[in-house]
């Protein structure tokens, strides 16, 4: 006897009856990512009770705190730095005297490739795309008139950020400010560099221990101190989907917690001042939902397979900066709108930090027009929508939720093929996520000249003739003027102390030590950070890219 057929629900009436009999417009029903969205969600859609939970409970899906923004909001820290640290010292003051809460620096590629200004491969690029730091001197004119003991600094910066945290400390030094009294964090996710960034110093194995000194050393020296933000932004950049980033971030810094673990340190004398840095792209659900799913992977996976203990490890503490490659340079006041969509996003995602990014960047560096505005989008969401009135106000949402389970389920697939490769380290080393990025890069540039994806501006709603802006430029001269600065500095230090604190930290480089005491021992000798980069290369050599295809 045949079984009695299962009965239908009401959404599957609703569907036959109501919506199959109305045609849909031709468009691509998917998220950003590929994703396929359903044309309606309801309770059936929603996990347990408990994946949910509560703020500030594990496993922390609707927030790392109890209170959210009722109790504080988010850090508003606007990413800055051109020219030399003079010109980025008048833009710090410029942004705390507009509300900006704490400072996030950007540096120029030659610092962010350990080049001094004056090597041969930083012609050209010297403070084009952030500030040129080379010297202990440079560092202390960037926040010179500015309280390093009251102020939390964010620093950009991965291959040689050891060098560039070495510099901020002894600033901080030369202030009357201890290194236990700083506060902020420097990015030094050397992982995401090889898969996306591609700004290196040394191979992969040496770069790593070179991170894993930095958890120890702040750990133990600096509590306030973040050493390490994990971040899947650049990743994003490069191409990848929503998925992609969540994943390989997130295995990313499994890694960093492993190789701490290695050292002999115990998960919970670190994992307290690991951050987490992700993009906020334009899908605005599907951000959400990436967000909400770190948070509880991260929880879990920390608790059940590192064995943290302390609650503090488990929490998820992220910054967020809205997608620079969603701005487009056709019609640039478009991005206005895309910026200030992505930073709800990212606000409703329970970001602790978020930068917002001007609408000019896609022609510039931005103006300080351009960044007060960039500013002020932050400012009206927290004062202005009523979003902050309520903790995780997208809890619950048969959408959201269903999206974030899926975006968990993604990410565990990945962690499963990257262990088959033997880890990320090994992964990197075999192009896997490199390739993987690549190819979804590709599929979302097919679906755009297809116009199947439509960008506003780009490939619908063109128009012959955009408004022309005023855009900030670089004076050729402040090149000339940082070269002449790191040669000042060379030629009135003590040349043999500085030759004494180099040899010092190749020794210590290749017995195995710690390095961070060796390089503050090399900045207060006023070595410049190719010198100490360079110094270390002659011990750890370089690095070369294999191609990815």
């Amino acid at each position: 006897m045949a079984a009695p057929a299962r009965p239908i629900t009401d959404a599957e009436r609703w569907f036959r009856e109501r919506y199959a009999r109305t045609p849909e417009r031709d468009a691509l029903f998917t998220t950003l990512s590929g994703e396929p969205v359903e044309p309606l969600y309801t309770e059936a859609d929603l996990p347990d009770r408990e994946q949910i939970g509560f703020p500030g409970e594990f496993p922390f899906t609707r927030g790392v705190y109890p209170s959210m923004y009722r109790g504080r909001l988010w850090t508003m820290r606007q990413f800055a730095g051109f020219g030399t640290a003079e010109e980025t010292n008048e833009r710090f003051r410029y942004l705390l005297d507009h509300g900006q809460t704490g400072l996030s620096t950007a540096f120029d590629m030659p610092s962010l490739m350990g080049h001094d200004s004056d090597h041969p491969r930083s012609e050209g690029e010297v403070g084009r795309e952030g500030v040129a730091i080379d010297s202990l001197d440079d560092m202390e004119t960037l926040f010179g008139g500015i309280d390093m003991g009251a102020v939390s600094t964010s620093m950009t910066i991965n291959a040689p950020a050891a060098v560039m945290l070495a510099f901020y400390v002894v600033a901080a030094e030369r202030q009357g400010v201890g290194a236990e009294r700083l506060a902020g964090t420097i990015q030094t996710d050397i992982l995401k560099e090889y898969i996306a960034q591609k700004e290196w110093c040394f191979p992969i194995d040496p770069a790593m221990r070179l991170v894993t000194d930095m958890i120890e050393f702040c750990s133990r020296r600096m509590p306030r101190w973040h050493p390490i933000s994990i971040s899947g932004y650049h990743i994003r950049e490069a191409g990848s989907t929503a998925q992609q980033e969540l994943a390989f971030t997130l295995k990313d810094g499994f890694t960093y917690v492993e190789q701490a673990i290695e050292r002999g340190l115990h998960v919970d004398e670190f994992a307290p001042r690991l951050s987490f840095f992700f993009n906020a792209h334009i899908d605005f659900f599907e951000e959400i939902a990436k967000y909400r799913a770190a948070r509880r992977i991260w929880a879990r996976e920390l608790r059940d397979t590192y064995g943290a203990r302390d609650e503090r490890s488990l929490l998820m503490r992220f910054h967020s900066q809205t997608a620079g490659v969603s701005l487009t340079a056709q019609q640039p006041l478009n991005n206005v709108v895309r910026t200030a969509t992505e930073a709800l996003s990212a606000v409703l995602g329970g970001t602790q930090s978020l930068h917002t990014n001007s609408f000019d960047e896609a022609l510039a560096l931005p103006t300080e027009e351009a960044v007060r505005l960039a500013l002020r989008t932050q400012q009206i969401i927290a004062h202005e929508t009523g979003v902050t009135s309520t903790i995780d106000p997208l809890g619950g949402s048969y959408f959201v939720e269903a999206l974030t389970d899926r975006m968990e389920a993604a990410a565990y697939d990945y962690f499963a093929r990257i262990d088959e490769l033997g880890g990320m380290v090994d992964a990197i080393k075999q192009n896997y996520p490199q390739r993987e990025i690549a190819d979804a890069a590709f599929t979302l540039q097919q679906e755009i000249e297809a116009r199947q994806r439509i960008i506003v501006g780009v490939n619908r709603y063109e128009q012959e003739q955009d408004r022309d802006l005023e855009i900030l430029r670089i004076p050729p001269e402040l090149e000339r003027k940082q070269i002449g600065r790191v040669q000042a500095v060379r030629a009135r230090r003590d040349a043999d102390a500085v030759e004494a604190a180099l040899a010092e930290l190749r020794e210590a480089a290749a017995a195995d030590r710690n390095l961070m005491d060796p390089l503050l021992d090399a900045v207060r000798a006023d070595a410049t950070e190719g010198e100490t980069v360079e110094s270390l290369q002659r011990v750890f050599g370089t690095y070369t890219e294999t191609p990815v295809f």
